[in-house]
């Protein structure tokens, strides 16, 4: 296994508990699979990032989706307001919190993958995560450390019905066009189920 860095500057630790005490279990650790799964890609495609930007990109990235924040928009776009209020109120600097919220709005979206490594990399993390999307480049002693280290505990089936969730609630507030409705009418619970991982 490579070397796996937590950030353990007062941010990183703050935003880590925000997302511990918001989310439901399955979608934290996601978040840290995202992180721990882009950090292993990085580091295999040799890419020069700074890695708490791209941790608190990656543990914030769904936070669109908790009850704590979602609302009437776009989980993407709610997701980034969010993260934007949290960074400002820790004194981040305007150009690095344009980068946590371009990773979050583009963390779905494959234009993330021209974009700078801390933006690409969470959508790499965040794709091997949900569909196993650059499994070749991922190391077996890896791949085994991260789920062991962060179980998916149902994810499959979670992550499905949390975005089936958010698309009724989003349509219900005439938000036809939301991300969740989205990925649902092009494929994601297939995507999701032909994931190579168990649950």
């Amino acid at each position: 296994m490579q070397n796996m860095i937590i950030p353990d500057s007062k941010i990183a630790k703050e935003a880590t508990q925000l997302i511990y005490d918001i989310s439901p279990e399955f979608l934290y650790n996601h978040c840290l699979r995202t992180y721990a799964f882009g950090d292993v890609l990085g580091q295999q495609y040799g890419l020069k990032y700074d890695l708490e930007l791209f941790y608190l990109a990656s543990v914030l990235h769904d936070i669109g989706l908790t009850e704590h924040v979602c609302c009437r928009q776009s989980f993407e776009y709610e997701g980034a307001d969010h993260a934007e209020k949290f960074l400002r109120s820790h004194g981040f600097s305007q150009d690095k919190i344009d980068v946590v919220r371009e990773a979050i709005i583009l963390h779905t979206s494959e234009i993330a993958e021209e974009k700078q490594p801390e933006v690409a990399l969470v959508h790499f993390g965040a794709g091997m995560d949900i569909m196993g999307l650059r499994a070749k480049d991922i190391p077996e002693d890896a791949f085994h450390f991260i789920i062991e280290a962060y179980p998916r505990l149902g994810f499959k089936q979670a992550i499905i019905e949390l975005i089936q969730h958010d698309a009724t609630l989003k349509e219900a507030e005439q938000q036809p066009n939301n991300l969740s409705s989205s990925m649902l009418s092009v494929g994601f619970v297939d995507w999701v189920m032909n994931a190579p991982f168990q649950e």
